[in-house]
């Protein structure tokens, strides 16, 4: 009697799993290992004195840091930035600082970051412009000279505005720049009616300065002069 041989049919959901076995083994017992780099980006804050000194140009919010360490050291500032804690960069005098200096840089983050070996911040647009901060008080007046009157109507109140002048922050070079007085333009043609509008001051608009106010409220009674009785 002739028996039949006992042989394994080929399982590949077995086959998987084991490979898939072998290749986490692998990759946690290469997560182990130390020796690896890395460039990172990694946040700073920069600390000064924001009430005497203004950035002219934009502050970076991350530099480039080259770091060693094991792979899960790596692995975890690579992929949750969100969790590290800026490094604080002190500027101590603004105005002579041109540039961040990335061997105190590279100190303090070796300070903060313990589990990682800091080999080098990345020097790429690492400039740093500053001026100081100052303040300066603009008057508004109306420019009534150009003002587009209908025929036979004309201004008979007084031209009220709010606010009557406004405060104005920014660098030094800017606001020195600025005149003592901004006169408010009134853009409607033909008036013939009482006029009470917010108007936008434009002249101010620059992503350096920072103004009390960018609108101004206009208002003004008109009256149609009449023929004479004859």
């Amino acid at each position: 009697m002739n028996t039949a041989p006992n042989v394994r049919s080929f399982q590949p959901t077995k086959a998987l799993l084991c490979i898939g076995a072998a290749a986490l083994f692998w990759f946690l017992n290469a997560l182990n290992k130390p020796g690896y780099t890395l460039t990172v980006e990694y946040p700073i804050r920069f600390v000064y004195d924001d009430s005497l000194f203004i950035p002219t140009s934009p502050l970076p919010h991350t530099v480039q840091v080259n770091v060693s360490s094991d792979g899960w050291g790596l692995l975890r500032h690579s992929w949750l930035p969100f969790r590290i804690e800026p490094v604080d960069y002190l500027i101590k005098d603004p105005l002579r600082a041109t540039a961040i200096n990335t061997s105190s840089l590279a100190a303090a983050l070796a300070e903060q970051v313990k589990k990682l070996h800091v080999n080098y911040v990345v020097a790429d647009t690492l400039a740093l412009n500053f001026d100081r901060h100052i303040s300066k008080t603009v008057r508004l007046l109306p420019d009534s000279l150009h003002m587009d009157m209908a025929p036979r109507f004309m201004v008979s109140s007084v031209i009220n505005m709010t606010p009557r002048s406004i405060q104005i922050d920014g660098p030094a070079k800017l606001v020195k720049g600025l005149p003592d007085t901004i006169w408010v333009r009134i853009p409607r043609k033909r008036i013939s009616d009482n006029y009470d509008e917010e108007l936008p001051l434009n002249q101010l608009r620059h992503p350096l300065l920072h103004t009390s106010a960018n609108r101004v409220a206009v208002s003004f009674e008109v009256g149609e002069l009449l023929s004479p009785f004859k």
